[in-house]
C-alpha cells in the first residue's frame, strides 16, 4: 500500500479532500463501518413493555435472541414517551440481565445471622399466614360508640414508584379487601 493510498484510508483525509466536507456521507464510511449491524438486527422477537422505574409508563421494546434479552430501547409507538427513555430506563437491560440479580427467595429467621433459600410456595404460604394472623389479631369491627368500622390498623401498604398503574391498582384492591386503611404510594408522597 502506497503512502497516498494509505492516507486516503483515513476518513478525515477523505473528508477534507473529497466532496463530503461535513463528514456525513461516504467520507466517513470504512470497511469496518460496513460490517457493523445494529444490536437489534438479529433479534428473534421484539416484545413491547413498560419501563419499571417510575409511574410515567414509558414504552419499551425488548429485543430477545435465543431466549435472552439482548437490548431494550424506547418504543417509538408509545404515546407517552414517543421512543425516548431517561437514563434509568435506558439501563433497563442491566436490571434484567445482571449476574448479581437475586433470583431466589431468601429468608433470614428472627435473630438469625445467615440467609437461607426457601421454596417460593413456602415463602408465599408464610406471608399469607402472617397477613391473616395480623388481620385477625388487629381487626376492629366496631368502635367504642358502636359505629361499624370493619378495618385493621395492623398493616399498611406503601407502593413503590417502580410499580406501574396496574400493579398499584391491584395492590389497592387487595389491601382494601383485607380491611387496611393505610394505603399509600411513594409517587404521591
Amino acid at each position: 500500500m502506497g503512502v497516498r493510498q494509505w492516507l486516503r484510508s483515513w476518513p478525515v483525509i477523505r473528508q477534507i479532500t473529497g466532496d463530503d466536507p461535513s463528514g456525513r456521507g461516504n467520507a466517513v464510511r470504512s470497511a469496518a463501518t460496513e460490517r457493523t449491524a445494529p444490536r437489534t438486527a438479529h433479534a428473534d422477537s421484539v416484545t413491547r413493555s413498560i419501563c419499571p422505574y417510575c409511574a410515567v409508563g414509558c414504552g419499551q421494546r425488548v429485543f430477545v435472541q435465543d431466549g435472552r434479552v439482548t437490548q431494550i430501547e424506547g418504543d417509538p409507538d408509545s404515546p407517552i414517551s414517543r421512543g425516548r427513555l431517561c437514563p434509568k430506563g435506558s439501563a433497563s437491560k442491566q436490571l434484567v440481565t445482571s449476574p448479581s440479580r437475586v433470583t431466589k427467595v431468601l429468608y433470614r429467621r428472627p435473630y438469625g445471622t445467615d440467609w437461607e433459600e426457601l421454596d417460593l410456595g413456602q415463602a408465599m404460604d408464610m406471608i399469607a399466614e402472617r397477613v391473616l394472623a395480623t388481620r385477625a389479631a388487629t381487626w376492629q369491627q366496631r368502635d367504642e360508640d358502636g359505629l361499624t368500622l370493619r378495618r385493621t390498623l395492623g398493616f399498611a401498604s406503601l407502593g413503590g414508584a417502580t410499580l406501574d398503574n396496574e400493579e398499584n391498582y391491584l395492590m389497592k384492591k387487595l389491601y382494601t379487601a383485607l380491611g387496611a386503611v393505610q394505603i399509600e404510594n411513594q409517587a404521591r408522597i
